[in-house]
């Protein structure tokens, strides 16, 4: 574990060159650390910024190195919650690498990687959760991954464990009182209504469990696109990365290998894979474009979401039946592409599926498409089933989309409906899932105790239960953590932050 009896010093801003650069200073003697590389008269005064310059390295201090704003944090009003000095140079990085080395040859060490937010968690600015949402939010790639962090580092998921544990903590301590009075079992608290309460609390838990979409935000999702040669799978490719980056022909077999492009879809991260297009006979294909359908299915199958796209301007046959019986297994959304020409063959011809009817040459339907991808992976909060079909399941035999290869008119699309002032709380990291698992198995635990036993079985048992469900909420907003998973979870952060 880092010393926090250090001050630290360490670049804030990214490698590289900018307008702007920061260099962080936090820990017990961080104005002295300023003040001694700052041409300044007077004591840096709190919450004010200074212009003054930075004054060389010791072996010349009458060398200005460049123009500063300084800002000085007193603790606990800081970041860290320590004393801490933000000096803002130009953005050169051969300047703030001698800011840096000044300020090290002044008495402080260069920080460790996350140790500014580490600091900010031990005095209390933060917890766990917040902490952890710092790293989410700078590495966010899409507005909705940065949404979800902010929501977080906000305090959104802390406040609903709180209250989680509110309640279990009175619970225990009806129960830790009750156990006080061996002779008068249950004295504090009626077993049918403290089965009652833990069902209602082990309900809590379920719910932020069942919210899918917190950890497809963060992570992202796989699509993967099949389909027969020539049924468009490469240009809807293209549509939705926005940019030709499959090549589209009019020859069968164009895609000979998948390609893969990472893309924003309604704020999801989504690695998009085109595959090469499935043939009624391997006879058609050579060794290259048969070793491209191996990969092409091995894609579909490990894809959490698989696009699967059929052309309406050509008739429906046994390759298209046989691509639908494949992945009805999988989650999926079916495509009727081509919307905007005639049509060869009826809706109905699909029977139980509910397609959703597009055309990727006029972009036709896309937007449909996107919102339906997003409530499909669960990325939109309260997600409904997607129109299409997930694992082949019986659905309305009529298209969404165009009709009769006329796009049908209709309200501007919007996914969710309507912005909602605060998403549903997410719980995007994996540590958080387990331990919310963990608190879910303890509280099944102590109901069935309580149910089974009908108030016979001794307040200790239930009371060991609850205890363990506090210990895995507290785990997850760091109350109780051991140094080793604290390293673990700073050590990934960049440094200066």
């Amino acid at each position: 574990m880092f010393s926090t009896e250090d001050t630290i010093v360490a670049i804030a801003t990214p490698p590289g060159r900018g307008g702007i650069g920061v260099v962080r200073v936090s820990g017990p003697t961080a104005r002295g650390v300023a003040e001694a590389i700052l041409s300044i008269r007077e004591p840096l005064e709190p919450r004010h910024a200074t212009f003054t310059h930075v004054k060389g390295t010791a072996k010349d201090r009458r060398v200005f190195i460049d123009q500063v704003v300084a800002t000085y944090f007193q603790a606990p009003a800081s970041y860290t919650g320590e004393d801490g000095v933000e000096i803002s140079a130009h953005g050169s990085p051969v300047v703030l690498h001698q800011i840096l080395s000044a300020a090290m040859q002044a008495g402080a060490r260069l920080a460790e990687p996350g140790e500014f937010t580490l600091r900010a968690f031990l005095n209390g600015r933060l917890d766990l959760v917040q902490a952890e949402a710092v790293a989410d939010l700078i590495e966010a790639v899409t507005p909705l991954q940065a949404r979800v962090a902010y929501d977080q580092l906000e305090g959104t998921l802390t406040r609903e464990i709180g209250d989680i544990d509110a309640a279990l903590f009175d619970l225990a301590a009806r129960f830790e009182a009750s156990v006080d009075f061996p002779d008068e079992a249950y004295h504090f608290v009626e077993p049918g209504a403290a089965a009652a309460e833990i069902g209602a609390i082990a309900n809590r838990v379920v719910s932020l469990l069942a919210n899918g979409r917190g950890r497809v935000i963060r992570e992202g999702a796989t699509i993967a696109l099949a389909g027969k040669p020539n049924v468009g799978k490469s240009s809807l490719f293209n549509a939705l990365v926005g940019t030709n980056r499959a090549i589209v022909t009019a020859t069968p077999g164009t895609t000979r290998d998948f390609i893969t492009e990472l893309t924003d879809i309604e704020g999801l991260r989504v690695t998009l894979v085109d595959t090469a297009g499935d043939r009624a006979s391997q006879d058609e294909v050579d060794e290259v474009e048969s070793a491209g359908l191996e990969r092409a299915r091995g894609a579909r199958s490990v894809a959490e979401l698989v696009l699967v796209v059929l052309d309406r301007s050509q008739p429906l046959d046994d390759i298209d039946r046989s691509i639908l019986k494949e992945t009805a297994n999988l989650r999926r959304l079916v495509l009727v592409n081509k919307c905007d020409l005639h049509e060869a063959w009826s809706i109905e011809a699909l029977g139980q599926y509910r397609p959703l009817a597009i055309s990727a040459r006029t972009q036709e339907g896309l937007d449909r498409l996107r919102c339906a991808i997003l409530r499909e992976l669960g990325g939109a909060p309260n997600a409904a089933p997607a129109m299409g079909c997930l694992g082949g399941a019986p659905a309305a035999a009529a298209a969404v989309g165009c009709v009769g290869g006329t796009p049908k008119a209709g309200p501007a699309v919007g996914c969710l409906g309507g912005e909602a002032l605060r998403d549903p709380v997410a719980v995007t990291n994996i540590r958080h899932i387990e331990l919310l698992e963990r608190a879910r198995g303890a509280l099944d635990r102590a109901l069935e105790a309580l149910e089974r036993a009908h108030g016979t079985l001794s307040e200790e048992f239930v009371l060991a239960d609850l205890q363990d469900a506090r210990n895995a909420l507290e785990e997850i907003t760091g109350k109780r953590t051991a140094d080793d998973l604290l390293e673990h979870i700073f050590g990934r952060f960049c440094i200066g932050k």
